[in-house]
């Protein structure tokens, strides 16, 4: 089928930019949310889980980046699944894919309403949170060419400022109070620790979550299969180095327990060091910031994709498919707001295994990221047997090898976190199960639309 032009995303996007979207993603990990590790593994039992996570994120962008550029599609991962296995692949992948990047926005704008609460503690951080979509919805909407660059200027800015924040802290550093309890709150290492290694799988995917989103803007780019290796490539070094630099700089500086379930750890942690009136600390808050808004204003556009996709190929209503006169998927845009500004009023009113709010949406967030980058990594070996002729620009390195070791690891923490949360992985469940279910109903009479990404002919 040929696309129709108000279905059809506009090429606009260089390497630079795609650098932007993929750090950008994911850079608010660095920010917030990974010290809830701490409170279950502690902080050596936490290092413990990062290193095996950002071994399994290395493995996985490597092979990924092979499927992205042999498949420029804004379905990313949706369409590598279609290719591989069919409409129920498709659907597997495109709804996971939806729950990874409609709850982490949630939860990501909660934690700018925390940051915004530091320095006008009047300001109710609902409000700041809904304001927040209210903003970066409508700045997606005006146009992917100026998205990107306010995420490219955002993401610069939010990167320095770790490297700030790593630098004033540094005085204060003591690798003893980095390890003071830091196996799961003891000194000596024991089954409780092993227990913690994996229940805190979620807060260090949480490092990386959404590098694989700036597979959604390949239609966007400009000659996808030179300009996206590059991208991934660098983008996935940048934030192995920044978690890193980050959480160890954090832990060392004072008692990492008070930072452990908090929304904002590393202005807590400044104020360890400078104390509370430092300019150093209003300067975190304020730049601080922007790693929030890049990857809050990020995965608005990878959301957006992902509706867009499924809808264009009829696994959703059409309606989604729409495209605005700025040329961008305006009501899938405004659709993952509604559900996302709804998930933050209903903080307080649900509450899953004790968790925050916070925590829960992050787990439910992890676990359609790694239930995706499983079925991503099986289309790969699977497309390499049914299409051997398929042009790839970019080979997985090391292949069977690394996307084997990326298979193996997503599906051990996949398992290591149904274990530990049942309550959210019930929940999970019963949300795919749904979104299915709007698949089927939407395909019923005439099935999938063949598209020019994913020919099935």
């Amino acid at each position: 089928m040929r696309l129709m032009s108000n279905e059809q995303l506009k090429p606009t996007l260089g390497t630079l930019h795609l650098w932007g979207i993929a750090v950008g993603l994911v850079i608010s990990g660095e920010y917030f949310g990974w010290s809830y590790g701490w409170g279950v593994a502690g902080t050596l039992g936490f290092l413990v889980t990062t290193l095996v996570v950002a071994a399994m994120y290395t493995c996985f962008i490597f092979s990924f980046t092979e499927l992205t550029t042999a498949i420029p599609h804004a379905g990313g991962p949706f369409a590598y699944s279609w290719r591989a296995f069919g409409a129920t692949g498709g659907m597997v992948a495109g709804i996971a894919t939806l729950i990874e990047f409609v709850f982490a926005p949630p939860s990501i704008s909660m934690a700018i309403g925390a940051y915004l609460n530091v320095q006008f503690p009047g300001l109710d951080p609902k409000t700041a949170a809904v304001g927040a979509y209210i903003v970066f919805m409508t700045l997606n909407i005006l146009g992917v060419s100026i998205a990107a660059t306010f995420e490219l200027v955002v993401t610069v800015l939010a990167v320095i400022e770790l490297l700030v924040f790593m630098g004033v802290v540094a005085p204060g550093f003591s690798f003893a109070n980095f390890a003071a309890g830091g196996w799961a709150g003891s000194d000596a290492f024991s089954g409780a620790a092993i227990a913690g290694i994996f229940a805190a799988i979620p807060f260090a995917i949480w490092f990386f979550l959404a590098i694989e989103g700036a597979a959604m803007a390949a239609e966007e780019a400009k000659d996808p299969k030179r300009t996206i290796p590059k991208a991934y490539i660098a983008g996935i070094l940048t934030l192995v180095a920044l978690a890193f630099g980050t959480m160890i700089m954090a832990g060392g500086v004072g008692d990492w327990k008070a930072l452990s379930n908090i929304n904002d750890p590393l202005p807590q942690a400044m104020k360890t060091v400078v104390g509370n009136s430092s300019t150093w600390l209003h300067m975190l808050v304020w730049i601080g910031l922007f790693g929030l808004v890049a990857s809050f204003h990020g995965i608005i556009l990878g959301y957006s994709r992902q509706f867009f996709a499924l809808a264009r190929a009829g696994f959703l209503p059409h309606g989604l498919a729409k495209l605005s006169r700025f040329q961008t998927p305006h009501r899938a845009i405004i659709a993952g707001g509604i559900i996302g500004i709804a998930a933050i009023y209903s903080d307080g009113l649900v509450s899953l295994q004790g968790m925050s709010l916070t925590a829960a949406m992050i787990t439910m967030s992890v676990l359609g990221a790694v239930v995706m980058y499983i079925m991503s990594m099986l289309s790969l070996f699977k497309l390499r047997r049914s299409e051997p002729n398929l042009e790839r620009s970019f080979r997985a390195p090391g292949y069977p090898v690394v996307p084997a070791i990326a298979l193996v690891l997503a599906v051990v923490c996949l398992v290591a976190m149904v274990w530990f949360n049942p309550q959210v992985a019930g929940v999970f469940v019963v949300l795919m199960a749904l979104g299915m279910g709007v698949c089927w109903l939407s395909l019923r009479g005439g099935g999938p639309e063949p598209d020019a990404a994913v020919d099935h002919a």
